[in-house]
């Protein structure tokens, strides 16, 4: 067996055809029944039941197609972990992040980190914290942004920034004159509420006691249209501080701390413990390391 023939393999399983797999492998469709026959005799089974023109995995096959997938993912990283060494950072880095974080937290790290290693290029998965744990666990992406605690036992973490939630509101509305504001108070304010993630899931908790009273006036999907819609009048909002420092700085939002409650939300880094990690991910975590220590 060699890494030539689990390709042919996988191509045949994936595309259901000799000849369409030997298109794809720029082999004749004789040089791919071939191979196929040569794995079949180094296993001792049949891979793939032909019938007629539809080529399908036998139980044996769908073995073998799970272990090639692995086996060729880490001819990959074996390849890319050799090249790397002793050499400056190069390739595709793959981080995962959600879209706030992208936005609000993460461009001086770029900036930093592409100014350090411009052979590298950035590619960014955005999405929630879980399913950036999900792509961590099967291996899609390199390195998370993620909210803490990661409870995943394959993934390490390390805490790189702390941000607290605050109540935001436009400086027109009452409560912006008080210099703390309690959750009763907040409770009694048209609220606009983000659809989904950790803010939400915070502020959930926080009004329940206020349920038959809350006045929700919207659900919304990005943290940009919150902020655009508090600064409107819209209602109020508990916001990261740091996604809203723009606009503070603006005048067009007042962030205002909440009686009695001490909220934040901790990032980490995070990535796979068993994973032969590239010199792109390791100095982007070194990086993103010293950046939070200077913090």
């Amino acid at each position: 067996m060699d890494f030539d023939q689990l390709v042919t393999f996988m191509e045949v399983a994936k595309l259901g055809s000799f000849s369409r797999a030997g298109q794809k492998v720029f082999r004749s469709q004789s040089a791919v029944s071939a191979q196929i026959r040569q794995l079949e005799q180094e296993y001792g089974d049949r891979l793939l039941d032909r019938s007629g023109k539809d080529v399908s995995l036998t139980p044996a096959g769908r073995v073998l197609f799970a272990y090639a997938e692995r086996l060729l993912q880490m001819k990959d990283e074996s390849l890319l972990a050799v090249a790397d060494q002793g050499s400056a950072p190069r390739g595709t880095l793959v981080i995962g992040a959600n879209e706030a974080t992208c936005l609000y937290v993460l461009p001086d790290v770029f900036a930093k980190y592409s100014h350090l290693y411009p052979g590298v290029q950035i590619s960014i998965y955005r999405n929630f914290s879980y399913k950036i744990i999900e792509k961590l666990e099967n291996g899609s992406i390199d390195v998370g942004i993620v909210t803490l605690p990661v409870k995943s036992p394959s993934l390490k973490s390390y805490p790189i920034f702390r941000d607290q939630l605050m109540l935001m509101v436009s400086p027109q509305n009452a409560l912006a004159q008080h210099e703390v504001v309690p959750i009763s108070e907040i409770a009694k304010q048209p609220l606009l509420l983000p659809k989904t993630g950790f803010s939400r899931r915070v502020m959930d908790k926080l009004f329940r006691p206020y349920a038959g009273k809350l006045q929700v006036r919207m659900e919304l999907p990005s943290v940009g249209m919150i902020k655009s819609f508090v600064a409107a009048g819209l209602g109020v909002s508990l916001i990261s501080a740091s996604f809203a420092r723009d606009q503070v700085l603006a005048g067009r939002v007042k962030l205002i701390p909440i009686k009695d409650e001490e909220l934040w939300r901790e990032l980490g880094l995070a990535y796979r413990r068993d994973r032969t990690l590239t010199r792109a991910t390791t100095t982007f975590i070194s990086t993103v390391r010293q950046l939070a220590a200077s913090k």
